[in-house]
């Protein structure tokens, strides 16, 4: 019995499908048009991986005994007729296990071993290292390989005391939050780190990435979970039990871990088949889950409506066994329909505003292409009707002068090497703001703030301002590129009037998008660097790993801006080099041309229907161009395309996009430029 929120990702999947399936059938086109500069290729191979990139990560966030391995078994993978994580009565899972498909890694369990935290490398960097890793292999045939396999995660190991505080699983300023000791003085500490399990579930394969979280104070020893793991999810899950209430426990990872979280969080009233008393009558029971519901909600300081009490155990068994009516009284279906509700059709409408700018983007750029094609066409056509009739010494005459303009053209280029330079130089000035250098000195510089203070106490204010910072280096980069913008506009003009160029700029980067993820990492951290971590923050050990932490985080946007910046200047100096390629083949084919004509008069009117066939066949590429474009913007808005839906735009001589493609030839004919 298929759940209602796998049914909704389906859809989204195949709407993803769809929209790639579409940007294939653009790449395809550009390259057999000719079309495919490396700006152009560039553009739409990063939409194609943006989609395949995609993942919607949701964590779920409780003590142990909550019933978070159950409530997942039971929304992502009943289908399998099998309790896909261990979830047994007692503690489960023992670190953190982060559920994900990658088809280009063998379906396993990777299993990191604690004693990593010994030597302070980051989870994101043992990542890319599998040879720290324990693997164990999975076979999805076998399912009770499968599941005596998975309950690796629950794996334990004790250790003298010295060894569990060397780990950072042994806190003397929170005593009460520490393993007991055994008779021989050891304590009980996780055997892992972290797990990750690569498995072919089909919600996995579509990009659907679920973090599973240990309890008993996992969230706070592990800074990894808190710094990396949380604030990247795009849905927060947090369980408590119906039989037991909001507990003390509950409520420190409450208050220090989620309650300020600025992402999707929903509350979980789990096992409410507890309740069930054979000495109430239904309604009553009804009742009493209901006031159990809104108790919750008035002690976690959330809205009732954000409250869903549930059994995952009832549902899951009623999925197995494809019982309606039991899964209806488990309350599933409700957390299910606002999880889906409120999470998928925002992820949607993200990726819809990327396609939306990034074909629109590519449309542009290749319909100028087109445009220029289109404006050489006309001015040789416009040259060419005016020579029916003329002598011979006056065809020499229009071919010396042609000889003249093409010397005269190649003046251009010394001011087009001029612009590539001082190009060169204003971006270079915007990405040495963004350098990786620059990012850790800024970093290093935070964490200098925050050992200058008692205890780490203004961990927080540092790190404001540390963000304050950042976004202040994102905006000076988005003005010096508003500068470059305006110089190579103003010089757009000059070589467009003097020597008949086509120049035309496009948007430059936008760079708010990453000062707006900054202030959402900025909130997302903000609220773990308060008196809870201020003691953590003293220590040397998580200090290294909270930097690394924080410099992975950042880098992705940093690195993210810089791109942008990169690739919108690469665009740019790859449009000047086609328009100064394609105008010195047009000068020429003019010389050449008017050669020809000379010798044979009989070729003047065969060399106009020649330009006149190919004027036709770029105004038919500009209407495939807009029409396979039309066609994802139309699968990407969820809408079917056919031909008389399709706008038809034209692109006249200065390169903007119109809403006409028949326009008479001659419009394309550019002003003619002024001679000494």
């Amino acid at each position: 019995m298929t759940s209602a929120f796998a049914g909704r990702f389906d859809e989204i999947s195949l709407w993803r499908d769809a929209v790639r399936a579409g940007l294939n059938d653009v790449s395809v086109f550009l390259s057999e048009q000719g079309l495919a500069d490396e700006a152009l290729s560039t553009l739409v191979g990063a939409l194609r991986e943006r989609l395949l990139a995609d993942k919607l990560v949701v964590a779920f966030v409780a003590e142990f005994s909550r019933g978070k391995s159950e409530l997942i078994n039971a929304i992502f993978f009943a289908d399998t007729g099998r309790r896909v994580l261990p979830a047994t009565p007692g503690r489960t899972t023992m670190c953190p296990v982060e559920l994900a498909f990658d088809a280009q890694e063998p379906v396993t369990l990777a299993l990191l071993p604690i004693a990593t935290r010994l030597a302070g490398t980051s989870l994101s960097e043992l990542r890319r290292q599998p040879e720290a890793w324990t693997h164990v292999p999975l076979d999805t045939t076998q399912p009770e390989q499968l599941s005596n396999a998975l309950r690796e995660v629950m794996g334990i190991q004790r250790v003298a005391i010295a060894e569990a505080r060397a780990l950072g699983l042994w806190d003397e300023s929170n005593l009460e939050d520490n393993p007991v000791p055994d008779d021989d003085g050891l304590v009980e500490v996780p055997a892992w780190r972290h797990a990750l399990i690569n498995y072919p579930h089909p919600l996995l394969r579509q990009g659907l990435v679920v973090i599973d979280t240990p309890g008993l104070n996992a969230l706070g020893a592990e800074p990894e979970l808190t710094l990396g793991l949380l604030p990247s999810a795009h849905a927060t899950v947090f369980i408590v039990g119906a039989d037991t209430g909001v507990t003390k426990s509950d409520m420190a990872i409450w208050r220090d871990h989620l309650g300020g979280r600025q992402g999707a969080t929903f509350v979980v009233l789990n096992k409410i088949d507890a309740l069930l008393d054979p000495l109430l009558t239904p309604d009553q029971v009804v009742a009493h889950i209901e006031a159990q519901r809104r108790s919750t909600a008035s002690i976690l300081g959330v809205e009732p409506e954000r409250v869903f009490a549930l059994s995952a155990r009832q549902a899951l068994v009623a999925r197995v066994e494809g019982d309606s009516a039991a899964l209806a009284t488990s309350r599933l279906g409700e957390f299910e329909a606002a999880l889906s509700a409120e999470l998928l059709p925002h992820r949607q409408q993200v990726l819809r505003h990327l396609i939306d700018q990034g074909v629109g983007q590519i449309q542009r750029q290749a319909a100028r292409q087109l445009g220029d094609t289109r404006r050489q066409l006309a001015e040789q056509l416009l040259e060419l009707r005016g020579l029916r009739g003329k002598s011979g010494a006056r065809l020499k005459l229009i071919k010396q002068r042609a000889e003249e303009e093409a010397v005269e053209f190649e003046h251009s280029h010394s001011t087009l090497l001029a612009l590539r330079g001082m190009q060169a130089r204003m971006i270079g000035a915007a990405l040495d703001a963004l350098s990786n250098a620059n990012l850790e000195a800024e970093i290093d510089h935070t964490q200098s703030e925050i050992r200058a203070t008692l205890l780490g106490f203004g961990a927080r204010k540092a790190f404001v301002a540390l963000s304050a910072r950042l976004s202040d280096r994102l905006r000076k980069a988005r003005s010096q590129m508003d500068e470059v913008r305006d110089m190579l506009g103003g010089t757009f003009s000059r070589l467009n009037a003097e020597f008949g160029f086509g120049l035309a700029l496009t948007p430059g980067p936008d760079l708010s998008r990453f000062i707006d993820e900054l202030g959402l990492i900025e909130r997302s951290y903000a609220q773990y660097l308060g008196l809870g971590q201020s003691l953590r923050l003293a220590q040397p050990q998580f200090m290294a790993q909270f930097r690394r932490m924080l410099l992975g985080r950042l880098s992705v946007v940093w690195d993210g801006a810089r791109g942008d910046v990169e690739r919108w200047s690469g665009t740019t100096t790859t449009h000047v080099e086609v328009q100064l390629h394609e105008r010195r083949r047009g000068f020429q084919k003019r010389v050449e041309a008017l050669s020809r004509i000379r010798s044979a008069s009989g070729d003047l009117e065969g060399r106009l229907a020649e330009l006149e066939q190919q004027d036709a066949q770029v105004q038919r590429q500009l209407e495939q161009l807009v029409a396979v474009t039309q066609s994802v913007l139309s699968r990407a808005a969820g809408k079917s395309t056919s031909s008389s839906q399709i706008a038809q735009p034209a692109v006249k001589s200065g390169g903007a996009v119109d809403l006409d493609l028949d326009l008479p030839l001659d419009e394309f004919v550019p002003v003619q430029r002024a001679r000494a």
